[in-house]
């Protein structure tokens, strides 16, 4: 399908001053516009994806940056305004006073005919989860999902807004989303409750999400799923297996837990007695993992390609792309769990700033996985920041400015080292060690018996952090005590009696 893209640049352009708007309106390029900056007492400048362009000799004045601000949307909380029906976003810098003394005018623009390659599967009625890399498409692709559910379909969906990256910072959502009607978030610890309150209110045969990041709004997409609404919605990672490490979003596709099998039953299985199971039905019957706009990886039967992967067994997700002619194609592969991934691209450090969070331990995990990380001081050098769930609900200074400014925010569970490389491994596409995991929890398994029949203690191999999580997990399940000891990459845990031994 041919892709056809709007700005609506004129309604962002007659809200700048004469003198800034005229160099962009006879500017032959403006279709490659990212932003206007307008700074009190500097020239304003344009800038391109690979340029900036001085706009005036004029420095921006008072009187320039109140012509803007009379002409858009109210500021909300997080400083930012918009203009209605449209996708621009206009966001303030204010000094200690509250005056506004620097604005960024972002240029919106949507995207038509992208869903294409997923269209059968949007009409399906089965709820949809988006995967992939910033600026690989999913916010473009959930502004169409509303629209062609909405118009084609004629279905009641509410699009559930957080940052309004889907339908514009204006109270009138931009026509991308057609007949969708859309409801805006106050802020964005407050979504998995808008979620809730969009299903009890509005009756909606369908609801659209971006980016479910957090315990709360995983539980509430459930919630949502259960009451018979498709759901469509993004999430941090790039792949399926990402959410299955993800102690925190795992319960999207289920969740995961060990189970211990009786004798026969393991025996019946060939397993070992203690094994990962799904805990329930996924929340997302689909996993679409987007790898860019023309490219995507479908799992069609979530439940059945989850319970694949923890059984060590071989998937067959469904490759579809479209070729110069816009014709989708399709081709079957087959993917076992910890399949080399690509490396992650070493040529530039992605720089985290820690909030909350443990930053040796941090330093550890990404040594461990050989990542491209640089811990930074300063959140304005920052690319993304890194917190604990305990501080993301209290909402201090950074979480703030990290949201005013559009910088991505993970949430952990909590501050150890499996939360922080199941965060790496969603954040760059690669994997914990996960071929030896059924030998390690086998291994597991024997030490218990030998504790359980007396012996004092019994010491097991080295593992990464995620592995001694299981095998700490399952010793609790005996009513055991069990440790971690020595240092990496030697680490390793030490099972023995409640009283014994420390």
């Amino acid at each position: 399908m041919f892709k056809r893209i709007t700005d609506d640049l004129d309604a962002l352009l007659q809200r700048l001053p004469p003198h800034i708007a005229q160099p962009l309106i006879q500017n032959e390029g403006r279709s490659e516009l990212l932003e206007v900056v307008m700074d009190l007492g500097r020239v304003p400048l344009a800038r391109y994806p690979d340029r900036e362009v001085v706009l005036s000799e004029q420095k921006v004045t008072r009187e320039d940056i109140e012509y803007v601000v009379c002409r858009i949307g109210v500021f909300s909380g997080d400083n930012r305004a918009g203009i209605d029906g449209t996708l621009h976003r206009i966001s303030a810098i204010r000094n200690r006073e509250g005056h506004i003394v620097g604005l960024t005018l972002r240029v919106g623009r949507a995207v038509y005919g992208t869903i294409a390659i997923i269209e059968d599967l949007v009409k399906s009625g089965r709820s949809i989860l988006l995967l992939g890399p910033p600026g690989s498409g999913k916010t473009t692709m959930l502004r169409e999902v509303a629209r062609v559910l909405a118009d084609d379909l004629k279905k009641r969906v509410i699009v559930v807004d957080t940052s309004n990256e889907i339908a514009g910072d204006g109270d009138i959502p931009h026509p991308a989303i057609g007949h969708a009607r859309r409801m805006q978030v106050p802020s964005p610890q407050l979504q998995h409750a808008v979620m809730i309150e969009a299903v009890e209110n509005h009756m909606p045969e369908v609801i659209v999400i971006d980016e479910i990041g957090t315990e709360l709004e995983a539980q509430a997409a459930r919630t949502i799923a259960e009451r018979g609404v498709q759901l469509v919605a993004t999430a941090h990672g790039n792949t399926l297996e990402n959410l299955i490490m993800n102690p925190t979003l795992c319960d999207l596709i289920g969740g995961i837990q060990t189970v211990t099998l009786g004798d026969e039953e393991a025996k019946r299985r060939g397993t070992q007695k203690s094994i990962l199971e799904r805990k329930a039905p996924p929340t997302f019957n689909i996993v679409v993992e987007i790898q860019d706009w023309y490219h995507v990886a479908v799992h069609s039967d979530v439940a059945d390609v989850v319970d694949a992967l923890l059984r060590g067994r071989t998937v067959h997700p469904e490759l579809r792309w479209q070729d110069e002619a816009d014709e989708v194609r399709r081709e079957q592969v087959s993917v076992k769990l910890g399949a080399k991934k690509k490396p992650a691209d070493t040529s530039k450090p992605t720089h985290i700033y820690t909030f909350g969070i443990n930053r040796g331990r941090l330093e550890q995990a990404v040594k461990e996985m050989g990542l491209p990380v640089q811990v930074v001081d300063d959140l304005a050098e920052a690319e993304l920041l890194m917190t604990a769930k305990s501080f993301y609900r209290r909402k201090p200074q950074p979480v703030r400015d990290a949201e005013a400014k559009g910088i991505p925010i993970y949430v952990l569970k909590g501050n150890r080292l499996p939360q922080m490389e199941g965060a790496l491994a969603s954040i760059f596409d690669v994997e914990p060690a996960t071929e030896p995991l059924n030998p390690a929890i086998d291994e597991a398994e024997q030490a218990i018996a030998q504790v359980l029949k007396g012996r004092d203690s019994v010491e097991l191999s080295p593992q990464n952090s995620y592995i001694r999580l299981l095998q700490h997990q399952l010793a609790q399940r005996y009513n055991l005590v069990s440790k971690s000891k020595g240092k990496e990459p030697h680490r390793r845990v030490r099972i023995f009696r409640t009283g014994g031994e420390e």
